[in-house]
């Protein structure tokens, strides 16, 4: 299996027993506007920075990493994954992800 290259973005985590690679590509991330109904990356960081995230926020965001990361599951076969560590797991997966993503533009990573 190919390691996480974090200057890509890319971060490694184990989601429903197997090691994946999750990344939020341009794809990705436009995905993610769209389902947050944000006009921009600026307006999608900050509200990953507020904090405020639902379970359905962080399966949003594992599926887009993971469809990113060359992945082919959706929203719902996201929802039904095992996730080392359960919600507090995916949580920092979560947050892992962002920062990866974030940091590469010089922006404070969001904490969800």
């Amino acid at each position: 299996m190919n390691r996480a290259n974090r200057r890509r973005g890319e971060v490694e985590a184990v989601l429903g027993g197997e090691r994946r690679i999750l990344c939020l590509t341009l794809g990705a991330l436009a995905e993610l506007e769209t389902a947050f109904a944000v006009d921009d990356l600026a307006s999608l960081g900050s509200r990953f920075a507020a904090g405020r995230l639902k379970a359905r926020d962080l399966i949003r965001i594992l599926g887009a990493g993971l469809r990113g990361g060359g992945n082919a599951l959706s929203d719902e076969d996201v929802a039904g994954l095992d996730i080392e560590g359960g919600v507090s797991g995916a949580a920092r997966i979560v947050s892992d992800l962002l920062a990866a993503a974030f940091a590469a533009e010089g922006a404070a990573a969001p904490d969800p």
